[in-house]
């Protein structure tokens, strides 16, 4: 995987699909739906830092793209252990 469409693509294959409307919307429900499969050990640990750290990338970028910092921070509210 290496952006944001792979990660989408991905989420497909388990019958996720995302489109809220917004991009950034997009990459935290992303997120979220990455955390709900890597909780529920349906992806690997290093598939699951790669999709994180991918989102991460790709939200910082959208968010100054738009000026939207209103969002969660996704990545804090998600430990891996």
């Amino acid at each position: 995987m290496k952006n944001f469409y792979d990660i989408l693509q991905y989420l497909k294959t388990y019958d996720v699909f995302i489109h809220l409307g917004k991009r950034l919307w997009d990459i935290e429900m992303a997120a979220l739906e990455v955390d709900n499969l890597y909780k529920s050990d349906v992806i690997s640990k290093e598939d699951y830092k790669k999709m994180k750290v991918i989102l991460a990338k790709e939200h910082d970028q959208e968010a100054k793209l738009t000026g939207d910092y209103s969002g969660p921070d996704f990545l804090a509210a998600s430990s891996v252990q």
